[in-house]
């Protein structure tokens, strides 16, 4: 799902200040240590723990490559300024690749950070919501994204609600609040590793609806993208840029502690206690279920059958958009070289 990032100050320092030569470094002349961008989705926060672990044990430096990280001041930013070349890679959403591609954008998504949908169903325990039965009648917030609303529909019909029945509130940003006011009853848009883990701090008992069990086909929730003449020029880049992740996710489920410290070390606005938390919770779902695929294993099947649903639901309108969209030939031991 594309998060609501609001604007900060160090999000706009650190975009300022990265979009200069250098984000064209990947198609500039050869050098000892190659220069890369790579923009996050949102800010920095325990899905983004290996990359920062990734930075802080110099496994970038150690495959030959000096990343710069950047924070987005607009969520919609990332791909955008990828596919205008500000950027040499981005971390975005299945969802929002599949949309940019459909509007003719050359972008591939080379590996699968979270394997798993993130984005739930999530409401304070005293509503006492644990099927999606139990939202006819109900408000649900959500942060006005087409795709959540598609989410909805589509779980309230397997479940035999009525749409008309559930009175939907654009809440933006504002997920947390929203719920704990009681101006909506359910948000469709919380994260189960983020909100829900907020919510659980705070006492309130968060029921959590996981929307591939309840109609919505499973997808990669957090993907790295990279332009596909990025691909097929500089593969070897793209490569060893994924087996850095790689090593730092590893590394992160060896000793979760010290990657979140390295994490707030980087970002200390962040609570070290959450971020652990979330960390934790989110480790299954950086590696592949079938231990045998490698880190960021994008299964072709599972990308083919949500990107049917998308058309489907007429959120995209070319097959184009879905063919080729990811691939998981820089993998470790997979094909291109």
């Amino acid at each position: 799902m594309k998060r609501v990032l609001l604007i900060t100050a160090l999000g706009l320092a650190l975009l300022a200040g990265g979009c200069g030569e250098k984000q064209e470094s990947v198609s500039g002349a050869a050098s000892s240590v190659q220069q890369l961008t790579l923009m996050l989705d949102w800010f920095p926060n325990a899905d983004h723990a290996g990359i920062y672990q990734a930075l802080a044990e110099g496994d970038f430096a150690k495959a030959g490559l000096k990343v710069h990280v950047q924070v987005p001041s607009d969520p919609a930013a990332p791909l955008r300024l990828l596919a205008a070349a500000k950027v040499d890679a981005a971390i975005s959403y299945e969802p929002e690749l599949l949309l940019a591609r459909n509007q003719g954008q050359a972008l591939v998504s080379v590996a699968a950070i979270v394997q798993k949908p993130l984005t739930s169903i999530v409401s304070v325990g005293s509503k006492h919501i644990t099927t999606p039965a139990q939202l006819r009648g109900k408000r649900v917030g959500n942060a006005g994204i087409s795709y959540q609303h598609a989410y909805l529909t589509t779980i309230l019909a397997r479940a035999g609600v009525p749409a008309s029945s559930v009175k939907e509130i654009n809440v933006g940003a504002d997920l947390v609040p929203a719920m704990l006011s009681g101006r909506v009853d359910a948000t469709l848009g919380a994260f189960w590793n983020y909100e829900a883990i907020q919510l659980a701090m705070l006492k309130k008992h968060p029921n959590v609806i996981h929307m591939e069990q309840v109609g919505v086909p499973a997808y990669d929730e957090l993907i790295v993208v990279v332009r596909k003449n990025t691909i097929v020029n500089h593969p070897d880049v793209v490569r060893r840029l994924v087996q850095a992740l790689a090593r730092g996710y590893e590394a992160v489920r060896n000793n979760p502690p010290a990657a979140v410290a390295n994490l707030v070390h980087a970002s200390p606005g962040l609570d070290p206690k959450l971020q652990l938390a979330s960390v934790r919770a989110t480790l299954p779902v950086f590696f592949p279920s079938n231990a045998a695929n490698p880190w960021g294993w994008q299964d072709p099947k599972q990308w083919a059958a949500y990107g049917q649903w998308m058309l489907k639901e007429h959120l995209i309108s070319s097959p184009n958009a879905v063919l080729d969209a990811s691939t998981n030939e820089l993998l470790a031991g997979q094909g291109l070289r």
